[in-house]
């Protein structure tokens, strides 16, 4: 039987789990984490602010969002795999944040009220879900108005000549890095998969315009390999 491709991702990631942090970091040659601080300078998040990460994965991007947030804030992180929520509460256990709740959800049915984060955050994992255009409604309908929804993803180089680089790496390279590092040959060709089949930066723009937000704005990381899209929610919505 032909698995659906919410399947197939659901058992790449309560597969891979245990090796995700440090194949992520082989893959991107540590570059994510750069990337998530600068978007984070960016979103400037004030003190006491209320936050929902998205396919928050072992909760990286979950536990800086609460250490801006504050002792005041609130945190949410939302992940469709227990098994990668289980090394995120391990994380968040070992932080000793009391402000952070991690539940086992899907991204494009969101388990809570309209109008109710300031922020929402979805790293790394748009190009996972089933159905972008329902996630990023979710996303518009769960932030309060005026809030901001911030996307960082992978995203397709500007040059040709980098272009080409980018799509060997990532077709051929990539998948062989998983099989010799982390014993995964399939999962990781399905993660190839994704991030060459996702829109590009300027698409995605256009999508978050066609789900409700007001203004979009985009910034750029490593000649286009990456892009973070901030989303405002109108203020009167």
């Amino acid at each position: 039987m032909v698995q659906s491709k919410e399947e197939r991702v659901h058992d790449v990631f309560e597969t891979i789990y245990e090796k995700y942090d440090s194949m992520n970091s082989i893959i991107s040659f540590n570059l994510h984490k750069s990337w998530r601080k600068e978007v984070m300078r960016q979103m400037n998040v004030p003190s006491g602010a209320s936050a929902l990460d998205l396919c928050c994965g072992t909760a990286d991007w979950t536990l800086s969002l609460a250490e801006a947030a504050g002792p005041e804030g609130q945190v949410k992180g939302l992940d469709f795999s227990a098994n990668m929520l289980k090394i995120g509460q391990r994380k968040v256990t070992q932080s000793g944040w009391k402000t952070i709740e991690l539940v086992e959800g899907n991204a494009m049915e969101l388990p809570f009220a309209s109008n109710s984060f300031d922020f929402v955050t979805i790293g790394f994992g748009l190009r996972n879900v089933p159905d972008y255009d329902k996630t990023l409604q979710e996303m518009h309908r769960v932030l309060k108005p005026g809030g901001v929804a911030v996307c960082l993803e992978t995203s397709q180089p500007e040059k040709k000549s980098i272009e080409k680089v980018y799509s060997l790496y990532f077709k051929y390279i990539m998948p062989r890095l998983g099989k010799y590092l982390a014993g995964r040959f399939d999962e990781y060709s399905w993660l190839q998969e994704s991030t060459m089949n996702f829109p590009n930066k300027m698409a995605l723009a256009v999508m978050f315009k066609q789900a409700g937000f007001k203004t979009v704005t985009v910034h750029s990381f490593s000649m286009g390999a990456a892009a973070a899209h901030f989303a405002h929610k109108q203020l009167d919505q």
